[in-house]
């Protein structure tokens, strides 16, 4: 049976079907659909590169390096949207990063775990962390929206003052998690943890055990910043043919803006970091599961949201954080009850079962909500 590695080097063969179905005009679904595919192996390649290169350069650097990418591919996909004025698609991509992790990963972690094992156990301290941190972006992404809809006149201008005052201070935030983690409370993340989300922290005892299949000898450095930089590049290239392609396309298959941007650009961008967190959790290491998936959300809410923000601002496009209503709901659900699900320490099949029953039900709610 075919291991990880082997199905996205396979899937490496769209990055030229989809250049070659740009240049000789196969279509825009054919562009959208190569393109998506594309991207699936060059994240998992950035995933790859910057945990090799976090085994040799340490656990704090490594950490930040780990912070900082864990995301790449969704916010070079989110910052391509956003250039081309797509700000509807870009907000639906932040909140869609929050609610596919804490519903569609760990649900699909708990019950591939659950399976296998009738009980599997996580820090609960760290989950009471990570919960207290996600009520905190729900908060942040409500307001200026509740400012939007209790205000009459309120201009544009407005909220994105707004949004910009409060996105300085979730980065500022972000920041001190990554403080708490790695510096001053680095002892609630031992017991065989390596975050790759909220906090990037790796550490020494149990990197090797996290990481795939990894020869004895030290990692080449140099070797792996080519990787990290190549498929940065090309998932720029390629985020450029999804985007561009994606009104038609998805207007073809009967699609909305709000969908696509909800369920399928978080799935096309998350999918390789998915795919870790599954893969652990069927080794009984539901700690560093729960840590890829809440701390993947935890990073779109508290970095590349706000980045997200600030872009728009130097654009000269008009991001801010008034999202769709609807969208507040789905994330504050998704919030809710991944915190009761997780705040024990313990998970079972069936709390994975509800996590994807809950996902379902909001997958298709978006599906038949109307375009505004």
């Amino acid at each position: 049976m075919p291991n990880l590695t082997s199905i996205l080097s396979i899937l490496l063969v769209f990055i030229p079907i989809s250049i070659a179905a740009h240049g000789y005009e196969w279509g825009e679904l054919i562009v959208f659909i190569t393109a998506g595919l594309a991207i699936l192996p060059l994240a998992g390649w950035m995933g790859t590169a910057t945990e090799e290169i976090a085994v040799v350069i340490g656990p704090t650097l490594g950490g930040l390096l780990n912070a900082t990418f864990g995301n790449a591919t969704e916010l070079i996909i989110a910052l391509v949207a956003l250039n081309a004025g797509l700000l509807n698609v870009v907000k639906a991509s932040i909140t869609g990063s929050i609610i596919g992790n804490l519903l569609l990963v760990m649900g699909l972690s708990m019950f591939l775990g659950g399976l296998r094992y009738k009980k599997q156990e996580f820090p609960a301290v760290v989950a009471r962390v990570n919960a207290s941190s996600m009520n905190l972006a729900v908060i942040a992404m409500l307001l200026p929206t509740a400012v939007n809809y209790t205000s009459a006149g309120i201009v544009p201008q407005t909220l994105q003052n707004l949004s910009l005052a409060v996105a300085a201070v979730l980065i500022l935030v972000y920041g001190l998690t990554l403080l708490f983690a790695m510096k001053t409370h680095t002892y609630l993340y031992e017991a065989g943890m390596v975050d790759l989300g909220i906090t990037g922290v790796k550490q020494d005892s149990s990197v090797e055990d996290h990481l795939p299949e990894q020869p004895s000898h030290r990692p080449n450095v140099s070797l792996w910043i080519v990787v990290l930089l190549v498929a940065t590049v090309l998932v720029a290239v390629e985020s450029e043919l999804l985007v561009g392609s994606l009104e038609v396309a998805t207007h073809r298959l009967g699609l909305t803006d709000l969908f696509t941007g909800v369920i399928l650009l978080p799935i096309v961008g998350n999918a390789a970091e998915h795919a870790t967190a599954v893969t652990v959790a069927l080794k009984n290491k539901m700690d560093l599961s729960l840590s890829v998936a809440v701390g993947s959300s935890l990073q779109i809410a508290l970095f590349v949201a706000p980045v997200l923000v600030i872009a728009g601002w130097w654009m000269g496009q008009p991001m801010d954080l008034n999202f769709n209503p609807f969208e507040l709901v789905a994330v504050a659900v998704a919030v809710f009850i991944a915190n009761s699900i997780s705040s024990d320490g313990q998970s079972n099949w069936l709390e994975g079962v509800l996590l994807l029953a809950t996902y379902f039900i909001l997958g298709v709610a978006f599906f038949f909500h109307p375009v505004i």
